[in-house]
């Protein structure tokens, strides 16, 4: 008996939309990650992407336990002397909701080319309108 091994081109892609409204980040995160490679399906190959397109709307909705809001903090280093900047999760949620989801699923996805390719099929919108209406999405719940 031989093991099925797919090639890139007979994987079948499909869109999903996801609502984040009052779903909690690291949740969602993991299950957006585990569509986006494609682990939800039989024909799951670790060294192909053979995942899905994911559209997650109301991302600034999105939940988290505990006193993570005020707690976790977001660095970033520009590479100059004294050039660290910090920001909460509540100043991140307020003023870019999209790249909360985006680092958490971005995290989780494989680190090198495969899973850089993985993470150009993830869309996410702040509010509840998305521009992807012409693939007819269907809707993922968790």
């Amino acid at each position: 008996m031989k093991t099925y091994m797919p090639s890139a081109a007979a994987i079948e892609r499909k869109w999903y939309v996801v609502d984040a409204t009052d779903k909690t980040l690291g949740r969602l995160a993991s299950e957006v990650a585990a569509v986006l490679r494609g682990k939800n399906k039989p024909i799951y190959t670790p060294n192909l992407d053979c995942g899905d397109y994911v559209i997650v709307i109301n991302a600034s909705k999105v939940k988290v336990s505990g006193k993570k809001l005020d707690q976790k903090v977001y660095h970033d280093h520009s590479d100059y002397v004294g050039g660290m900047k910090e920001e909460t999760l509540r100043h991140r949620l307020e003023n870019s909701p999209c790249e909360v989801i985006e680092g958490a699923v971005k995290g989780m996805l494989p680190k090198g080319p495969l899973g850089r390719q993985m993470y150009t099929k993830l869309h996410v919108y702040a509010g509840a309108e998305h521009n992807q209406a012409a693939q007819k999405p269907e809707v993922l719940e968790f």
